[in-house]
Formats: structure tokens, sequence, C-alpha cells
């Protein structure tokens, strides 16, 4: 459990922080932007919250979480040192990302084909879901970026995958299952 106490520290006035491991990297690092972008996304998450009832805002709940688990994942580099850790690292799971696919099906199932693009838009709780859904590709870009660079779990970026995924099957469930979507209508403002 974590205890905090004091909120400021004063060490990272230089421009570095702290990792999952200890070490300190600049704040500019890459892994530094993926987790950043992570705690972003979840911020929009809560956003969306204010408009989600019942079993949407316990999904949403319940993905709130599973950011956490995916920030502390991506602080902490060396997986192949996991097995030598003090205490094992929290690492985003296969589980994790099937429970998402499981989810995104049975969502899907409930909406029709589409037959345009869609807009961000429509209901308020849609349009919040469209933004977590664009600021989550970010993170699953910068996921990318640092697993080229270095180490990452396999599974984190499948994760972060997903999840647009999600929130883009989701955001038409909030639409009145797709009724209420705002759809593309290509050069319809070319004049």
């Amino acid at each position: 459990m974590v205890v905090l106490s004091k909120i400021y520290t004063r060490t990272g006035d230089s421009g570095t922080t702290a990792l999952g491991d200890g070490s300190r990297v600049a704040k500019t690092s890459a892994r530094v932007e993926a987790y950043g972008t992570v705690d972003e996304a979840n911020a929009t998450i809560g956003m969306a919250r204010l408009h989600a009832e019942g079993d949407m805002d316990a999904r949403l709940a319940m993905i709130q979480n599973d950011m956490f688990d995916l920030g502390a994942d991506l602080c902490r580099p060396g997986l192949a040192n996991d097995d030598q850790a003090e205490y094992p690292p929290l690492r985003v799971s296969d589980g994790q990302v099937a429970r998402l696919e499981e989810e995104i099906d049975a969502m899907n199932g409930a909406l029709e084909p589409l037959r345009s693009f869609v807009l961000p838009g429509g209901s308020p709780l849609s349009a919040h879901l469209h933004l977590c859904r664009t600021v989550t590709r970010r993170a699953e870009r910068l996921c990318v970026e640092l697993a080229d660079e270095g180490d990452v779990n396999a599974a984190a970026v499948k994760y972060l995958n997903r999840l647009s995924d999600w929130f883009f099957v989701a955001s038409r469930i909030a639409n009145d299952d797709g009724r209420g979507d705002v759809l593309w209508v290509p050069g319809a403002n070319r004049g």
C-alpha cells in the first residue's frame, strides 16, 4: 500500500524523476512520456465518467484501475530482471486484454454495422469517450516508440490498442446504440 504523507519532495526540481526501480531519468524521456500520457488518458476517463451511469460507469472504473496498473508497469524498466526484484513488479496481463476483447465483442454485438466513419460527438458521454480514444491512441504510439528503444511488456501495448477500440465501440453505445452517431459525409462542404 502506498502512503503519501508529503506531496512534494523537491527531487524533481532538476528535471529528473525516479522510475519504479529507483533509477532516475529525464522527465522528457520516452518512458516518462509514455506513462505520463497513460495518466492523461486516465484523467479523460474520469471526465467521461461524469456522464456515465450503471454498467458503463462500472466498466470505466475498472479501466481506470487498469490504467494505474499500466502506469506502474511502464515506470518499471527491466522486464528481464523481474524475477530478481525485491517485490514482484506489477505488469499488465493478457487476461486484462482478453477482458477488453470480450467487452468489445459484447458491446459491438448490439450495434448495426457502420456504413461511414463516425465523427466524435453525439451525446456528451460519446464525445468524451472519443477524447479517451484519441489520447489512448497517443499513449499507444508512445509505448510502441518506447518498445523500439527498450523493454516494454507486450501486453501493455496490446492493452492500449484494445482500449482505444473499446472506447470507440463504447462511444457508439453511448450514442443510443449507434442511432445517434454523427457520420462523416465525404466532401460535404467542398462547395
